[in-house]
């Protein structure tokens, strides 16, 4: 059966070749040409982007070797499309590095299958993996996304993932750092170190490792009179975040001998390349102070523990953390907050008569 496809134009080349053009749909002067003939799995895809006003993206070789309709050739569709969001700021390059990792080794395990494969198929790939459960429920995630993606696209109509339970009842996330591993790392890394400011930067900001590397004075600006530190956090869905700048911060931002356009530098002197650079160096300033199974990650949770116990509102927290949901600050005000409350109430019964 012949598919008529509106404002598509077969030219035939001097050379003897075909050339594919398609009308803009709304614009029919506009001619926009297509890098691939009806023939090729990408035409569709193409046609569309070209009816819609946009240029076609060359197609990628390593696509067009692929079977069509196969989870390798979804895959490297959607790799593709993750390059993309990260150049246009919807995706974070650390999202795109860990989902590239994980869609290749689903990949090389089930290229071949159709790409509209069995959810008992996939938790059969799932459980391959339970000997590390927290990778094997990220994998499950990451595969539901692709799916989402492909769906929304039209490629296929049933996400595999859908329905698939965590396997990985965890231990609360990463551990809280308490008082005395502050008084401990701050021991072996003294002020005017990089290790000194990283772990102050962490404790002031409550940023993510992944802003940590960024901010620098250039997101320092004076606010009613008060100097203050203002990002965008590079977690999708993430708020603005703009807080004072505490005199321990401003301090410890200001010791180090080699100052430069971040905070934190490298023993070169160069900011670090990436979080995961600053993740590892941070890794061993910890085990320099006998500090094993800490994180960033865990200071920042420790900062929500301590702003909900000198009485701040879950709502504060989430302007602090750069949260959008409430629920996301709940974790570090809910006990507090009920021992607030039954204190109050308690209170009301001591002038009562027994």
């Amino acid at each position: 059966m012949k598919v008529s496809y509106p404002g598509l134009l077969e030219e035939r080349l001097p050379s003897g070749n075909l050339r594919y053009r398609v009308r803009q749909d709304g614009n029919p002067k506009r001619r926009i040409a297509l890098t691939v003939g009806p023939d090729h799995p990408d035409f569709i895809e193409q046609y569309l982007t070209a009816r819609a006003g946009k240029q076609p993206q060359k197609a990628n070789p390593r696509i067009s070797n692929a079977i069509p309709q196969s989870i390798e050739w979804l895959v490297l569709k959607y790799l593709d499309a993750m390059n993309k969001m990260v150049d246009s700021g919807l995706m974070s390059p650390d999202t795109q590095k860990q989902r590239k990792s994980m869609l290749n080794r689903f990949s090389s395990e089930y290229g071949e299958y159709a790409l509209q494969m069995p959810s008992e198929k996939l938790v059969e790939f799932r459980d391959t993996m339970s000997g590390t459960p927290g990778a094997a429920d990220n994998m499950v995630k990451t595969i539901r996304a692709m799916y989402v993606w492909a769906i929304e696209r039209g490629i296929c109509s049933v996400n595999p993932a859908t329905g698939i339970g965590k396997i990985n009842k965890g231990k609360g996330g990463a551990k809280p750092w308490t008082i005395e591993d502050l008084k401990n790392y701050k021991a072996v890394h003294p002020p005017g170190t990089a290790a000194h400011l990283c772990l102050t930067l962490f404790m002031f900001t409550a940023c993510r490792i992944s802003d940590a590397v960024r901010l620098g004075r250039g997101n320092e600006e004076l606010i009613d009179g008060i100097l203050a530190l203002r990002w965008q956090p590079t977690k999708k869905g993430s708020a603005e975040v703009v807080i004072p700048i505490m005199p321990p911060l401003y301090k410890a931002t200001r010791a180090p001998k080699v100052q430069g356009e971040k905070y934190l530098l490298t023993e070169y002197g160069r900011p670090f390349k990436s979080p995961e650079g600053l993740r590892n160096r941070f890794r061993k300033w910890c085990d320099d102070a006998g500090l094993e199974g800490l994180s960033s990650h865990g200071i920042r949770k420790a900062t929500g523990h301590l702003l909900a116990h000198e009485g701040c509102t879950q709502y504060q927290i989430m302007t602090i953390h750069g949260h959008t949901q409430a629920k996301t600050s709940e974790v570090y005000t809910q006990g507090v907050e009920r021992w607030r409350l039954a204190a109050d109430a308690m209170r009301k019964l001591e002038g009562m008569e027994w």
